[in-house]
């Protein structure tokens, strides 16, 4: 069974930083393309950044320059570094896998960690 497990959510101020972490069950991990999308409050979920299986790293304008996505085959890990963070950038996080290359319909999904914002 795949399992999706993120952590270092929690409560920061504004202009803080944060760093997700999300521990994958794969198997063929480095097979895989990662991803982090979030849900605010009363909002859909959307896209925040992905990494390719060969390491290629894609960004919502919204977080571009302050968000930086990486990898750890070796350990089956993924990250989420957050510098500069917005009270606009309050959501729930989601780790996602999707095999091969990124698509915003991922494979599996973690349960998500929440990231509060405080102005």
């Amino acid at each position: 069974q795949v399992q999706l497990v993120e952590s270092g959510g929690g409560l920061v101020q504004a202009g803080g930083s944060l760093r997700l972490s999300c521990a994958a069950s794969l198997r063929t991990f480095s097979s895989y393309a990662m991803g982090w999308l979030r849900q605010g409050p009363g909002k859909e979920r959307e896209f925040v950044a992905a990494i390719n299986r060969s390491g290629s790293t894609y960004y919502a304008n919204s977080v571009k320059g302050r968000f930086t996505i990486s990898r750890d085959n070796a350990k089956n890990m993924t990250y989420l570094q957050m510098n500069s963070l917005k009270p606009e950038d309050t959501a729930v996080y989601y780790c996602a896998a999707r095999w091969a290359d990124w698509a915003n319909r991922p494979d599996y999904w973690g349960q998500g960690t929440q990231v509060t914002v405080s102005s």
